[in-house]
């Protein structure tokens, strides 16, 4: 079997998810192609999915793609939101890994998340299946949003979220604010030790927001981390073998 595989979603020219998943094809001992489709809306998801066996789902269609799912994985029931599609006998999975592959990232500088305190910045797609993991992993987390509706979707959904307290100290900050819409972002000031602030964008690799971070002492990382970790969890769902996040990453740094 050749692999068709793919990345969607808008914009997308810019995605690495391509060289990702050619490296995992060439760790699994697998052949295949990888491309990126712009797609914006349902309709086009839907007319383009048939020329593919596998998707890397990202923004605006994390959401619209649970529609066009036969099942749903855990996690995307949960959040009710997808970054992963496969096309199997006949049928249409979704599956969500974005943010068990931001734990793996974190792990793997040694950051534990049980009995921290973190906050998650924004909440769109990615914010919803971080905060599930880092709920689900025992952290106790706040969310800061601009948008009071989507802040009040994500704490119906968890009801233990809370808001950012000004001055606390905080062993994580997650920024999933796409950088088009960030404006002038401070930063989180206090930190706890060891405390880690995360963007989850790559381009630039050390955005105005993380540098902020690294003048106040802050461990940093940028999205490349996660976006390796989560490629090797959902290439590991489509390819049914073990795809190692530290060997994808060496891909993309």
């Amino acid at each position: 079997m050749s692999w068709r595989l793919g990345v969607v979603g808008h914009p997308v020219g810019h995605s690495l998810s391509p060289r990702l998943h050619r490296a995992g094809l060439a760790q699994a001992g697998l052949v295949g192609t990888s491309r990126a489709v712009d797609v914006a809306d349902l309709a086009a998801l839907a007319a383009v999915l048939p020329a593919f066996d596998a998707l890397s789902v990202t923004m605006p269609l994390k959401a619209l793609a649970t529609q066009l799912c036969d099942d749903l994985d855990e996690v995307a029931a949960r959040t009710g939101r997808v970054n992963s599609l496969l096309r199997t006998e006949g049928r249409v999975r979704g599956a969500n890994t974005d943010g068990r592959g931001l734990l793996d990232a974190l792990a793997a500088v040694g950051w534990e998340p049980a009995g921290r305190r973190a906050a998650v910045l924004g909440a769109g797609g990615a914010a919803w299946s971080i905060v599930d993991a880092l709920v689900g992993a025992g952290t106790e987390v706040a969310v800061a949003t601009r948008r009071p509706a989507a802040g009040a979707a994500l704490a119906e959904r968890y009801p233990g979220l809370r808001s950012l307290r000004p001055g606390e100290a905080l062993d994580l900050v997650v920024n999933t604010v796409p950088a088009a819409q960030r404006g002038e972002q401070p930063a989180v000031v206090v930190a706890a030790p060891g405390a880690v602030a995360v963007d989850i964008t790559y381009e630039p690799r050390v955005s105005a927001w993380l540098a902020q971070h690294e003048r106040h002492h802050w461990i940093t990382m940028n999205g490349l981390p996660m976006l390796a970790h989560q490629g090797a969890r959902q290439m590991a769902w489509w390819f049914s073998v073990p795809i190692d996040g530290a060997g994808l990453l060496e891909v993309l740094a």
